[in-house]
């Protein structure tokens, strides 16, 4: 995992709060979980030590992989971006020609997307679509079910 990730400023601050997290309760706990487990005896037979050891081999794997994404992250300044076409970090006002309803993302780095807080990839079939677009422009997004033209309606930061 050596490529490059884009962040906001908040996802970011995010990811380096995990991995503090992780190092300073996380780590400690399943220390502490081990040093319980061996002073219990025989580390032969012993299902909770083995169960401990294992937690803590995940748990430095996922350490290890945030800190890899982390030397590799650069924070995007959005105080330069052109406002009149799409780009990551921009909130998209779109309709759905077919079906007129309305809705609207703000693209953001495939490691923060969350539907659920209207955050699509610009990896996304949507996101694709809407990249470099300018209002009144018709993407014409490609997903499973077919083609979906959408209508850009506003662009905003």
């Amino acid at each position: 995992m050596s490529g490059i990730s884009y962040y906001t400023e908040e996802g970011y601050k995010a990811l380096k709060d995990e991995v503090h997290h992780l190092k300073t309760v996380e780590r400690p706990k399943i220390s502490a979980q081990i040093g319980e487990a061996i002073d219990k005896g025989d580390l032969s037979e012993n299902a909770e030590y083995d169960a401990a050891k294992d937690a803590q081999g995940h748990l430095e794997a996922k350490i290890a992989k945030l800190e890899n994404l982390l030397a590799n992250a650069r924070v995007i300044d959005d105080s330069n971006i052109d406002n009149s076409k799409v780009f990551i970090l921009s909130t998209v006002r779109i309709k759905n020609i077919k079906n007129s309803s309305e809705v609207t993302y703000t693209l953001v780095a495939e490691n923060e997307a969350n539907l659920a807080e209207k955050k699509i990839s610009i990896d996304s079939p949507i996101g694709k679509g809407l990249l470099g677009k300018s209002v009144g422009d018709i993407a014409e997004v490609e997903v499973p079910a077919g083609v979906i033209p959408f209508e850009i309606l506003e662009i905003n930061r």
